[in-house]
């Protein structure tokens, strides 16, 4: 069995949405910060992802959370709450306390926990102060509750004002691109005590995208969002995890 167990849970932040592989899977910065610990280390790691996109956190932490101790790992990251953000009655206390709830289960279970703030899409997005006062309050707020907590370890991205740079972003504006992955992925490997690769905190080259304006970016974007919320529908509906929810191993390259 490895010495690093490693499993995430969250939504399309961390499943990896908008790092597409010429494959069509993603990536994203979950997958990229197991491998490179991998490398870093020089030992093979165990790692898996449950995350779903689409999903609002309290569906993250009631179907994936218990799954992802029943694996047994070592290390557990989590994030979400970002696309509670989105919605007009947003429960900050609500979607704090359960952070904390994730943080009391990974205590009983001898589990250490990795928890990250998203990155901050507001630059680029309709109505973007309203999501830019809403992460600011929730990001402080886990902060501030994780303060007195040295032993969590913390990745937190939201206050990270390069990142929010258009230059990180799909062309939806709302997930990152392979150039925020890979920044996503040296903070985390930083906050574990490891050296990402120093080109991970800014790409030099990407593919070019030809991003949409105006009312195109609504109809291609912005429409079907509101038709899945107007239906009740998500993203991730049926969507099952990466890997089919078990462990692979990743050996260090190299």
């Amino acid at each position: 069995m490895a010495s690093v167990r490693y499993v995430a849970i969250g939504d399309s932040f961390t499943e990896g949405v908008g790092d597409e592989l010429p494959d069509g899977t993603v990536r994203g910065w979950a997958d990229l910060a197991a491998q490179g610990w991998a490398d870093a280390t020089g030992e093979p790691i165990e790692y898996t992802n449950l995350a779903i996109r689409g999903k609002l956190i309290e569906p993250i932490v009631e179907q994936q959370l218990e799954p992802a101790l029943a694996l047994k790992p070592t290390h557990l990251s989590f994030n979400g709450g970002g696309n509670d953000m989105l919605r007009p009655r947003a429960d900050l206390e609500r979607i704090v306390g359960l952070f904390k709830h994730v943080l009391r289960r990974c205590d009983d279970e001898g589990v250490q926990l990795i928890v990250l703030s998203g990155a901050n899409p507001s630059a680029g997005l309709p109505l973007g102060r309203v999501l830019q006062v809403r992460g600011d309050r929730l990001s402080k707020a886990v902060e501030e509750r994780l303060a007195s907590r040295a032993d969590v370890i913390t990745a937190y991205n939201w206050f990270d004002r390069e990142l929010a740079g258009g230059e990180f972003w799909s062309i939806d504006r709302l997930h990152m691109n392979t150039r925020g992955h890979h920044r996503v992925a040296a903070r985390v490997l930083k906050s574990v005590g490891l050296a990402a690769p120093e080109e991970w905190w800014r790409l030099r080259e990407i593919p070019e995208i030809e991003r949409l304006k105006g009312s195109a970016y609504y109809r291609e974007h912005v429409a079907p969002w509101v038709r899945r919320r107007l239906s009740g529908t998500s993203s991730g509906d049926g969507r099952a995890p990466k890997f089919g929810g078990q462990w692979v191993e990743l050996t260090p390259r190299g």
